[in-house]
């Protein structure tokens, strides 16, 4: 790999923040000036997908650069293998500086996968105890979503979520000024790729009341499309048996409040995106940062009577895509369809000034440079559900105006979405539509080999619940990260003289003419 191009990186990540509650693509409440700003000073993705509406599996993809299917990221207790090359690998080998700080949802004993230092632990268990049984589809294991974060929505002073985020926020910050002093003294002059990745607007949806209060119940937009559950379509309606919506359905104003709290956590979340992009700022780096934002998937909020994610309408599976980079690419918005696999060929070539020819470990995403300059790219972007809720693999397909959702125990879904952005009309028995749905159909077949797929995900399933029931037997040796923090380098310390010891924690250094 050649040298790098030695600009910085910043990636911020949300979970599960949907774009179509984001000013910056069209909604008219929520309030995220930082955000915004980044977006109309930046490129931004109009049609930008997860390639698995689920926090593990997407961001495994996301991070390897491949289907969720190449790695085994079927679901939320899947392990990522850490042979498996993520973009910190790809960037660390090119002399970056590579640190994650907040959620990525590793499972398994390779807690790093490539980055050189990791802050702070992760929001969920790093084990084998989520792991959904497709052999028993109609037992709803207790740990599944289920409705009380609708029914319970409002103001809360403090949840285990705002602990997490308010340390992301804080140890980021840190970082930065630790990296600024380090280059200052001549210590470390690599360049940096930070992810900061945080747990809201995650339900539950629960919000302190400085930022509750920032809406008005009558200013809150509800669901624009009400379904029952015959309405449904067959995997909504096992979505709606998993998470227990139809068990007591929330009134409207549990629906508004759930809204609202949401709204207020995304304005939690832009202002833990604007303090991380002050301390950047203070500090001097940020002409030579790129600030990537994004989130693992959307939310349906209520939307056809679902909430969370786990299905690819809209509203989970697109994602907010912007990247910043004043300096480099002029503001535009990109209305081809693209995924977050691609990012990881992207930040290569970011960083290395090259697109990637021959890659170590074959990867399914492709850079969206072009995008970015303005000079053309792909327009389609696949992907897959492989977990609670489903009982056999769901692929998707988008492309062009057309999205088509496959799965062997269900009627096939195919929508234009240029002429049905609200997904009502299922053309894939239409007529009109028979030779597109036809060729739909044909690509899966040659893309997917669903059979060996299924059996693939059974037999993981079996494998975990057992190893998950064998090492809880007894002491447990937990693979959850621990963050290692040495005191004795920190703050004042004999070792290093007072006034040289001060100089050095100085940001700027006072200079003497």
């Amino acid at each position: 790999m050649k040298p790098n191009t030695g600009k910085n990186i910043l990636v911020l990540v949300a979970d599960q923040m949907t774009p179509s509650s984001l000013r910056s693509y069209g909604n008219g409440v929520s309030k995220t000036p930082r955000i915004d700003a980044l977006a109309r000073n930046g490129v931004t993705f109009d049609s930008a997908y997860c390639a698995s509406p689920l926090c593990a599996p997407s961001r495994f993809a996301f991070m390897a650069g491949k289907l969720a299917s190449k790695i085994g990221a079927y679901d939320n207790a899947a392990e990522f293998p850490a042979q498996t090359l993520t973009f910190a690998h790809y960037l660390r080998a090119a002399g970056y500086r590579t640190v994650l700080s907040g959620k990525m949802h590793f499972c398994g004993p390779d807690q790093l996968h490539g980055f050189e230092e990791r802050l702070t632990t992760d929001i969920y268990p790093a084990d084998f105890g989520w792991v959904p049984d497709w052999e028993q589809p109609q037992v709803r294991p207790s740990w599944y979503h289920n409705m009380s974060s609708v029914l319970d929505a409002g103001p809360c002073v403090r949840t285990n979520q705002l602990d997490f985020d308010d340390e992301v926020t804080f140890t980021v910050r840190q970082k930065l000024y630790d990296i600024a002093r380090e280059r200052q003294a001549g210590a470390d002059v690599r360049p940096f790729c930070v992810v900061a990745s945080l747990t809201h607007p995650h339900d539950p949806y629960a919000i302190p009341e400085p930022y509750w209060n920032l809406y008005r119940d009558e200013e809150i937009d509800l669901p624009r499309t009400t379904l029952g559950f015959e309405e449904s379509d067959p995997h909504s309606k096992r979505l709606r048996h998993v998470c227990e919506n139809d068990r007591t359905p929330p009134t409207e104003q549990q629906v508004r409040n759930a809204r609202r709290a949401y709204y207020g956590a995304l304005s939690y979340v832009d202002a833990q995106f604007g303090a991380i992009l002050d301390a950047l700022d203070a500090t001097g780096m940020a002409d030579d940062t790129i600030v990537i934002v994004t989130s693992d998937h959307g939310d349906m909020l209520g939307e056809r009577g679902l909430w969370y994610k786990m299905t690819f309408f809209e509203n989970a599976a697109r994602v907010p895509l912007i990247v910043h980079a004043p300096k480099h690419f002029q503001p535009r918005r990109v209305a081809e369809s693209v995924s977050t696999i691609d990012l990881l060929p992207t930040l290569v070539e970011l960083a290395t000034g090259k697109r990637e020819a021959a890659w170590p470990d074959a990867v399914d995403g492709r850079s969206l440079v072009p995008h970015l300059r303005g000079d053309g790219g792909h327009d389609e972007t696949f992907g897959e559900y492989l977990a609670e809720g489903a009982i056999a693999p769901i692929v998707m397909i988008r492309r062009g105006r057309y999205k088509f959702i496959h799965t062997p125990v269900d009627p096939d879904q195919l929508f234009d979405l240029a002429a049905d952005p609200r997904e009502l009309n299922n053309l894939a028995s239409d007529p009109g539509h028979a030779r597109i749905a036809a060729e739909f159909r044909a690509e899966v077949r040659q893309r997917w080999d669903l059979d060996a797929l299924h059996r693939e995900v059974i037999a993981s399933q079996r494998r975990r619940r057992f190893h998950y029931a064998a090492t809880t037997q007894g002491r447990i040796q937990s693979w959850d990260w621990q963050p290692f923090n040495d005191a004795s380098q920190r703050y004042m310390r004999n070792h290093i003289e007072l006034d040289t010891l001060e100089a050095m924690a100085r940001y700027p250094r006072v200079t003497h003419e």
